[in-house]
């Protein structure tokens, strides 16, 4: 049974971690969570309000968590998922994550971005000439970062598959599971 890893922490948006972490089950997979602990993840739930210039942030639920960055062995998995939320901005300054991430690139593996999941490879110069999808605000960073970013929530090049948010969920999901699911077709031709 093909796995992928969900690279996450504290703070990434709830559905932006839960929808991917179902659908690929749903879809034959199974999946790992990744955080620098193994204790449980405090997902937030981000909402647009129109009293707020930018989304409101609550608590949501709590996500366990089944191996630390320090010792996930990447030869196990077939994909990776960056959800989004805040914890892309953090999680992206440790030596665990940038040597899984770069694992993915570097082998041409599937690789899920949702939101701001794509902070994560962009500080490692990985998105350079690469199409991302990500969430609006952050689209300069990108495109500093030598990105191309396409306002569609399910944004495919090679590889790599993105969205904007969780708004973006059901085209997302299908294009993730379609990238996913050839991918895990020709390894085994």
């Amino acid at each position: 049974m093909p796995r992928a890893l969900l690279l996450t922490g504290d703070a990434a948006e709830e559905l932006d971690t839960m929808y991917p972490y179902y659908r690929v089950q749903e879809g034959g997979w199974d999946v790992d969570v990744s955080s620098r602990t193994t204790r449980d993840v405090q997902l937030v739930i981000h909402e647009f309000d129109p009293n707020s210039d930018a989304y409101v942030e609550k608590n949501g639920r709590k996500l366990p968590v089944d191996v630390p960055w320090a010792e996930v062995d990447v030869e196990r998995y077939d994909a990776l998922i960056i959800p989004g939320g805040r914890a892309p901005e953090w999680i992206r300054v440790d030596a665990d994550v940038r040597r899984i991430t770069e694992h993915f690139f570097a082998r041409n593996l599937p690789i899920a971005l949702v939101c701001h999941g794509a902070q994560v490879p962009a500080v490692y110069g990985l998105l350079k000439g690469r199409k991302t999808a990500c969430f609006p605000p952050i689209t300069g960073d990108m495109e500093n970062a030598g990105a191309t970013v396409i306002d569609a929530p399910d944004v495919v090049d090679g590889n790599l598959v993105s969205c904007r948010g969780w708004p973006d969920m059901p085209q997302f999901g299908r294009a993730m599971m379609e990238v996913f699911s050839k991918s895990v077709t020709s390894a085994s031709a």
